[in-house]
């Protein structure tokens, strides 16, 4: 593998906590679909610690989850599928 090809060095010492904000419409169905999408990729997440807001007017809902992060891999594969989501709009 050629160094410019070699993946960049993490950041994080895994496994460690790990906060996702995820951020979409208010709508039916939102909250249950990123608890599936984070179970899925974090099998140890406990759902009953999601924390959820809604913005000023009520448009938006940030649903916060604190993942035990076990490697890059699974935070990207995590990041990738809740971006793909046709529901969500950013995550943080």
């Amino acid at each position: 593998m050629a160094e410019a090809d070699a993946p960049e060095p993490s950041l994080i010492e895994y496994p460690s906590e790990f906060p996702l904000k995820i951020i979409g419409h208010t709508q039916a169905g939102f909250a249950q679909s990123v608890l599936a999408i984070v179970t899925r990729h974090a099998p140890d997440f406990d759902g009953a610690t999601m924390q959820m807001k809604s913005s000023k007017a009520g448009k938006y809902l940030s649903i916060t989850c604190t993942i035990n992060a076990t490697s890059r891999a699974q935070l990207d594969a995590l990041y990738r599928e809740l971006c793909d989501h046709p529901m969500v709009v950013m995550v943080m």
